[in-house]
């Protein structure tokens, strides 16, 4: 999915398949790690591992890690992002378990393996990796702002962990359907272990965000199309930051807006209310000029996994009438998707 290049760190090579681990996770919007790759990687994923009073499941065979090894795992993959990023203590104990029965580690979160002692120790005594996605390259310059050649297109959100992954990989396969010159890039731990390459963005230092969306982005033939995983919003209390980097950096030809109707706080974030589509269209416009000033909105991804069919495409139809450009569910596909992917693709 990621063409290389010699300024990007070299693709991951992950021990696969997989099992998915849980944890104690009682809010289903920390899980995207774990929905991200049963539903991009299914063939990677061999069960999921839960611990007592998880309440979030994946829909996979419950299995041990040592059902899982015996089913061909090769690797536990924390399939959790939570507030944070921690590792809890709790975990621990079934961490070293899967050293036990064979499985390397693979997380993508804040807290890194390597840095939990008890890990280390297992990991050594038993010959057995720890792999920490959510590593930056090195010697990450600052943002040029320099115009690269090549298209780009952003997924954007009115919050996080609403859609913005599965919205940006579902344009990728259409682009490649009809033909299109197109890559993924990827811009997140559960993004990385899908497309086996990408850049981080939450774990690098403010000053350089800009610059690693360049570096994640680089120059491309005329016809080709970066498809550019978003993060975060640009209102959100904590994580705007990595949302503007990532937006002056990567120089969006397009960007389409993801939304998850009936949301009214944002994740996390008790009293925040969720940012109108409008406020996103506009302040994404306004900001995006700074480094590209043809910069335009292609259209609306939401995601109505909670709402029946009939709902859901009422309202979609609805706020296209409203919004004036096409609204889609990307996992719904149909004439809805096909008109956002025209949308992108159309010229002003």
């Amino acid at each position: 999915m990621n063409a290389p290049t010699d300024r990007m760190a070299s693709a991951l090579l992950l021990p696969q398949p997989y099992v998915l681990f849980l944890g104690d996770t009682t809010v289903r919007g920390y899980a995207k790690t774990a929905f991200g790759l049963r539903d991009w990687a299914p063939e990677k994923c061999v069960g999921e591992l839960r611990l007592p009073g998880a309440t979030v499941t994946a829909g996979l065979d419950a299995v041990t890690a040592a059902e899982a090894r015996a089913r061909g795992a090769r690797a536990l993959v924390i399939g959790v992002a939570n507030q944070g990023g921690v590792i809890p203590a709790s975990w621990r104990v079934s961490l070293i378990e899967a050293l036990e029965a064979g499985l390397d580690l693979i997380a993508g979160m804040h807290m890194r393996l390597s840095d939990i002692p008890e890990l280390v120790e297992a990991a050594r005594r038993l010959g057995r990796q720890l792999i920490d996605v959510r590593v930056p390259p090195r010697q990450i310059p600052v943002g040029t702002g320099r115009k690269r050649s090549g298209k780009r297109l952003l997924t954007v959100g009115t919050d996080c962990a609403l859609g913005k992954k599965y919205t940006a990989l579902a344009l990728f396969r259409a682009f490649e359907r009809r033909g299109i010159a197109a890559d993924f890039r990827a811009s997140g731990q559960t993004g990385i272990m899908i497309a086996g390459g990408g850049i981080p963005m939450d774990a690098v230092v403010s000053d350089f965000e800009a610059g690693a969306a360049e570096l994640l982005s680089p120059d491309a033939d005329a016809d080709h199309w970066d498809i550019i995983e978003g993060q975060g919003a640009l209102t959100h209390p904590a994580y705007a930051a990595v949302s503007l980097g990532l937006l002056h950096g990567s120089q969006p030809d397009v960007f389409v807006v993801c939304h998850e109707p009936g949301r009214t706080e944002m994740l996390g974030m008790p009293g925040f209310p969720v940012t109108s589509v409008e406020e996103i269209t506009e302040l994404t416009t306004r900001l995006g000029r700074r480094t590209n000033p043809a910069i335009r909105c292609g259209g609306y991804a939401f995601n109505t996994a909670a709402m029946t069919d009939d709902a859901a495409a009422e309202l979609m139809a609805k706020e296209s009438r409203r919004l004036g450009l096409p609204v889609a569910d990307p996992m719904r596909g149909g004439p809805a998707f096909e008109a956002l992917v025209a949308s992108c693709l159309s010229a002003d």
